[in-house]
């Protein structure tokens, strides 16, 4: 049953009144003061209510110490059962969580594992990330301690690695049919497993077929393997197990390594056709493969917006976490449309993989100005920039000296326009190298496109005072994937799975936020130090 925790005051019988003065000055000029007075109250509990009985059963931990303390274990780099001593020996986590009262703090070594499965259950059945909400909450609130405007954003990602080994497309296979097998003993249905399957239950085999393959075996043992998986998949249906998750990753692999003919005979597919999103291991399913900047990564990406000051001091006030193919342009879309209508008017910092000119009209209508930095590909000159285009970008109306094209064409699969000038526009034109103007025998012809336009702009807005200031200020996002990975370990989540792993990012994002807020708050201890 859910049961509010209130935000306790310090009473005469209060344990932390016994401490000596000198120790309760050190503590109340340390983190946990700011703890406890601004964020242990800002955690929103009744949130969390639908997590819990309507009917009468023993009350619930206190949410607020659940969430309080998740927030330290990540900020601080403990391990839950260092957090859990913590808790209960350290005289600084009881100050911070309100627990000084207590004669026995209210958590024990499972508490937080069994309040993890509550939120992922609840998500999995409403699509209702709680932790994600409770994280932004508290970065708004956070923001106005700290006097952020929330008219200046900067947006950045960072890939995410899951935990699980990374497998070859033969190992793969194999552990998928291992699995089946291993299920069909335990369940007592050996009888039901094919013969040409049984060996998958010795110790060693896979040491066999995996790591003792030479080269010139490895096609044959691919094959090989496909087939049994067939045969795996038959077995289970015929055992009626077509439920089970193992049935489901056998089901994939086929669908995903394999081409099935007309008689039912699966082939392996070429490396090149299988897809980025294909099973990368059967202990991590939701975890994708991609490469980006000549790296290659395996797992989740996450993605960050932060609300800035003209200083650079930020505070991630949006975050999400999504498969690793899930592009940069896609989070901006996904950020526009979860935005409200009544939003006040932003400017949006981002990189290059952010912009496109479809991205900058979605931008514009949701009352965001979209400024795009480190714009990947070669740069057109600026004078492309003043070429007009029709509203759907499949015409070219003028050039940047006003001319009419004699004719415009329009080819769809590359986007660009094909315009064509007479020789008096361009014979003696001072843009005719810039524009890249190609001559023929009775005219010039001219290849231009919305978005080289759209980023001949931009570059031009870039070169002025208050765009460089801006991209400057981008800059500091850079920051927060580092702090992620190195100080918080973010590609070393203890889980795997996507709504697992997306519950440990999230409140590694919220610590992140802490690392920002305590920083501020004590440099502005310093100062009224120094005027005092």
């Amino acid at each position: 049953m859910f049961r509010p925790n209130d935000t306790q005051q310090i009473t005469f019988y209060d344990s932390f009144l016994s401490l000596p003065q000198h120790i309760q000055r050190l503590i109340e000029k340390s983190w946990a003061k700011d703890f406890s007075d601004v964020i242990f109250p800002a955690i929103h509990e009744d949130r969390f209510a639908v997590l819990y009985s309507a009917v009468g059963s023993r009350p619930n931990t206190p949410v607020n110490v659940l969430i309080g303390s998740m927030l330290l274990k990540e900020y601080f780099g403990l391990t839950e059962e260092e957090l859990l001593m913590s808790i209960y020996c350290d005289v600084q986590y009881q100050y911070a969580l309100h627990l000084t009262q207590e004669e026995k703090p209210p958590v024990s070594d499972r508490s937080w594992s069994r309040f993890r499965e509550r939120l992922l259950n609840y998500e999995k059945a409403t699509g209702i990330d709680l932790m994600k909400a409770e994280m932004e909450s508290l970065a708004r609130i956070l923001a106005d301690h700290m006097q952020l405007k929330g008219n200046v954003k900067r947006m950045d990602s960072l890939m995410v690695a899951s935990r699980c080994k990374r497998m070859s497309r033969l190992e793969i296979i194999y552990t998928v049919n291992a699995n089946a097998v291993r299920l069909l003993d335990r369940l007592g249905l050996l009888d039901y497993v094919p013969k040409n399957c049984v060996h998958y239950l010795d110790e060693e085999d896979h040491n066999n077929v995996i790591y003792r393959c030479r080269g010139d075996e490895a096609e044959s043992r691919l094959e090989r393997t496909i087939h049994e998986a067939v045969d795996m998949k038959q077995a289970l249906e015929t055992a009626e197990l077509t439920g089970c998750e193992e049935y489901e990753l056998l089901s994939r692999v086929l669908r995903e390594q394999t081409d099935e003919s007309e008689d039912g005979i699966h082939t392996p597919k070429d490396k090149g056709e299988i897809r980025s999103d294909s099973l990368q291991n059967p202990s991590d399913p939701d975890a994708t493969f991609r490469r980006k900047a000549g790296e290659e990564y395996k797992g989740y990406v996450g993605n960050v917006v932060e609300t800035v000051n003209d200083d650079g001091l930020g505070i991630v006030t949006t975050m999400d976490f999504e498969q690793n193919i899930h592009s940069d342009s896609q989070f901006l879309k996904d950020y526009l449309e979860q935005r409200e209508e009544s939003a006040q008017p932003e400017t949006l910092i981002t990189d290059g993989a952010y912009g496109g000119t479809e991205n900058v009209r979605l931008a514009e209508e949701s009352g965001v100005e979209l400024v795009t930095t480190a714009l990947t590909g070669k740069d057109p000159d600026e004078v492309m920039g003043e070429f007009q285009l029709s509203e759907d970008g499949s015409r070219v109306l003028r050039c940047p000296m006003g001319h009419e094209p004699e004719k415009s064409s329009y080819h769809p699969k590359t986007g660009m326009c094909r315009a064509k000038f007479t020789r008096s526009c361009c014979e003696n034109c001072p843009y005719r190298n810039k524009c890249r103007a190609k001559e023929q025998k009775k005219s010039f012809v001219i290849n231009v496109s919305a978005k080289t336009v759209d980023r001949a702009n931009n570059l031009k807005k870039l070169s002025t005072p208050r765009y460089r200031h801006l991209a400057h200020i981008r800059n500091g996002i850079e920051c927060r994937p580092s702090l992620l990975r190195r100080r918080l370990d973010a590609d070393n989540i203890p889980v795997l799975g996507y709504l697992p792993s997306k519950c440990f990012f999230m409140v590694k994002t919220g610590a992140s936020n802490l690392i920002a807020f305590f920083s501020y708050r004590r440099r502005q201890r310093e100062k009224c130090a120094i005027f005092a």
